[in-house]
């Protein structure tokens, strides 16, 4: 005899995770930690007690200043030749599938704690592109995604794409015939999804995504205005003859990239830092980054960029990057004209990516009636200024712009239709 297969819905994401189900006809969501829906995807890899911590403990952890590795970012590794290569954490060698997998199990144990159901499917979101548009390493995302699920514990595994989710979750439902474009910048991508709604649920018309997110947005601050402090465009004295010659810039790059910082500590990047120290012509700034590689403060020195863009976006014309954790009283500025400047290339990216949607569809930009944004990075000003330049007729709305993937996949996973054998 056959019997139903619960399904929870489940958007793992580039910065932060959420899962829910449907309870009495509305998606309700999983508490994954005190008092919180959403859980950062973040890990923590505790050198002392041998323990890995996820989320906001993870967090704590790295901010406490405990001795371990930190690790986020990781849904930016799907694809990639890094997801099946062993490393030595702790006691094992593990895969980023294994870790990730671990991290995707906890949350399938607190759904089925705090329901008292068994979820053996999952509908989970995915971005219309991990990588790009064509990128070759797209299937491959998917399949180690779907890989990720299957060492979780899940039987089931299917896939919905997030702006899609979302779009059920705005009540594109209850708007027969309305035209709308789903607008989802995370952490690791923007999505782009122009839809209509109908009777018997939502017609996707298009759908467009480019590798831009939050993390990018880091990166670009980090790279403009931090990353000078610590050399990035000074001049190292010749081993022979005299002159000068450039800092090499592949390791402040990689200082400011959110998933390349748990790799940085190496022995040969400590060597090249403290070198390059020895040449500097300004020595004081090159010593900064050897401090950053020997005492691994690359994610403090992210979680203040992240801070201070937060902070800039709010309009603030004195927002400080404060950097204590490398040198005391160390800050530099971040005003919201700065903030415009720096991330000015991804706003054309994000007008360009909502303009190939229009055109994949064959509509035009006056017929969209209302654009919704979702994801934590459309919280940033320049994100709804694009749009607002490229739909000004539209009627612009932010749903739970944290949740509203999670709550479409909740409300799509009643409609699963796996069945479990007996």
């Amino acid at each position: 005899m056959a019997s139903p297969c619960h399904v929870l819905g489940v958007d793992f994401g580039t910065s932060n995770s959420a899962a829910g189900y449907l309870c009495d006809g509305l998606p309700k969501l999983i508490e994954l930690g005190p008092g919180s829906k959403t859980l950062p995807t973040t890990f923590f890899f505790d050198f002392d007690t041998r323990k890995t911590l996820t989320g906001a403990p993870a967090n704590q952890a790295l901010l406490d200043g405990i001795d371990g590795r930190f690790m986020r970012a990781l849904k930016r590794v799907l694809g990639t030749t890094l997801m099946h290569e062993k490393r030595q954490i702790l006691n094992e060698r593990v895969t980023f599938v294994e870790i990730i997998a671990r991290f995707l199990r906890q949350i399938k144990i607190r759904a089925e704690t705090e329901t008292g159901l068994a979820f053996e499917g999952v509908l989970s979101g995915r971005p219309v592109a991990f990588h790009g548009t064509d990128d070759p390493r797209e299937a491959q995302a998917e399949a180690d995604l779907r890989a990720c699920y299957l060492a979780a514990g899940f039987k089931h595994v299917a896939f919905m794409l997030e702006p899609e989710a979302a779009a059920i979750a705005s009540g594109a439902l209850d708007q027969s015939g309305e035209v709308g474009l789903i607008v989802d910048i995370g952490g690791g991508t923007s999505d782009f999804s122009l839809f209509r709604s109908c009777s018997d649920g939502v017609k996707i018309l298009a759908n467009h995504g480019v590798r831009i997110g939050g993390t990018d947005f880091d990166r670009a601050i980090s790279i403009h205005q931090v990353m000078p402090l610590l050399g990035k465009g000074t001049q190292l004295r010749k081993t022979i003859g005299s002159g000068g010659t450039p800092v090499p810039t592949a390791i402040f790059n990689d200082v400011a990239t959110w998933e390349k910082i748990p790799f940085l500590y190496t022995p040969q990047n400590r060597r090249l830092a403290v070198e390059m120290a020895r040449l500097a012509y300004e020595p004081e700034k090159l010593c900064r980054l050897v401090t950053v590689l020997e005492d691994e403060l690359g994610h403090e020195l992210a979680f203040a960029v992240e801070s201070g863009k937060m902070t800039a976006n709010t309009g603030s014309a004195e927002a400080q990057i404060l950097l204590d954790p490398i040198e005391r009283h160390l800050s530099c500025p971040l005003s919201n004209t700065d903030l415009g400047e720096i991330l000015a290339p991804y706003s054309h990216s994000l007008r360009t990516g909502a303009q190939e949607t229009l055109r994949l569809a064959g509509v035009d930009a006056a017929s969209v009636e209302r654009v919704i944004y979702v994801g934590g990075s459309s919280l940033m000003s320049m994100v709804s200024e694009a749009m607002k330049k490229e739909f000004p007729s539209a009627d612009h709305s932010f749903t739970e712009v944290f949740t509203a993937v999670t709550d479409g996949l909740a409300i799509a996973s009643a409609r699963a239709q796996w069945v479990l054998s007996s």
